[in-house]
């Protein structure tokens, strides 16, 4: 089994309670548990998915998925730099394979991933057995041990159990944005009774639900803890922005001293601020946003914008 202790993470991460007025004026106490601190490069939630995976590959090639822009594939890579383990990054996209590489893909070269790219239609084909043999195959990694796209399997969803147990007892309703939904699923699970949990999906499509519910039957044999979603403020699907998140990001991380990732962590908070307004949370509500990320200090634009 591969040794991640060398990775000294910061556990449990800190809880810190932080004075807005757009939650106070209705009576809700707002937390940020900044699960960005955990790790400077295996961030947030990257950290509690990836490690279990990390302990599983026993040394072996580790071979994920991603697109251009994916925070997982830089972790996978940062992670494989640090414990000195071959990682192989499948790209969405052969078109990109002959352009350029951008900051994020340039970030993960450097940490020393090798990157195939494959076509769009073979990408959603991943997981079919024959079809992940085949790019295992033409990766070079017929051996390797697989994460999946955004890391969520069972093993990371029971890592992000603790995620939800270092939150007992703190908060009344823990609140993140999900990609793959794997960290929700995790997170929920690791509550105790009379605490739920609220995911912001940043994807478009409404199927995150049962990806959930399917990721909890895996890792615990069937659901766990209180937990719903909210699919308003994926503003446009991943890897998209607007000039009025843009601005909302800035004046937060102004207000609080706290660089705001846009993918996921902006969206949360755009949506926890709108709910507060509607009157989502009852008067004295202990709101725990999870910062589940860091922006990345890549050059250039980090993330394609929709405007």
């Amino acid at each position: 089994m591969t040794d991640t202790a060398a990775l000294r993470p910061r556990l449990p991460s800190p809880l810190q309670e932080v004075s807005d007025d757009r939650f106070a004026r209705h009576g809700v106490r707002l937390l940020l548990k900044r699960d960005d601190l955990i790790h400077p490069e295996l961030v947030g939630n990257k950290w509690r998915k990836l490690v279990p995976n990390l302990r599983s590959a026993d040394g072996r090639p580790i071979v994920t998925f991603g697109g251009a822009y994916s925070n997982h594939l830089r972790a996978t890579a940062a992670a494989g730099r640090l414990l000195g383990l071959t990682t192989v990054g499948v790209v969405r996209g052969d078109e990109l394979a002959d352009r350029p590489l951008n900051p994020s893909l340039a970030r993960c070269a450097a940490d020393g991933m090798r990157l195939h790219f494959v076509d769009r239609p073979t990408y959603r084909r991943k997981t079919d057995p024959d079809t992940l043999a085949a790019v295992l195959r033409a990766a070079g990694a017929p051996d390797a041990h697989v994460v999946p796209e955004g890391g969520s399997n069972a093993a990371a969803v029971r890592g992000c159990r603790a995620l939800g147990e270092e939150l007992r007892g703190h908060a009344d309703v823990v609140a993140l944005a999900c990609g793959t939904g794997g960290t929700l699923a995790g997170l929920a699970a690791g509550l105790a009774p009379g605490q739920r949990a609220l995911g912001i999906p940043v994807l478009r499509g409404g199927f995150l639900g049962d990806g959930i519910r399917a990721l909890q039957t895996e890792a615990f044999g069937g659901p766990r803890g209180d937990w719903r979603l909210d699919e308003r403020f994926h503003f446009g699907g991943y890897a998209r922005t607007t000039h009025a998140l843009d601005a909302f990001a800035e004046d937060f991380a102004r207000r609080h001293g706290l660089p705001v990732e846009r993918l996921y962590v902006a969206k949360a908070l755009y949506g926890l601020v709108t709910l507060a307004q509607e009157g989502a949370f009852p008067r004295g509500t202990r709101l725990a946003a999870v910062v589940t990320g860091a922006p990345f200090e890549g050059r250039g634009t980090p993330y394609p914008a929709s405007r």
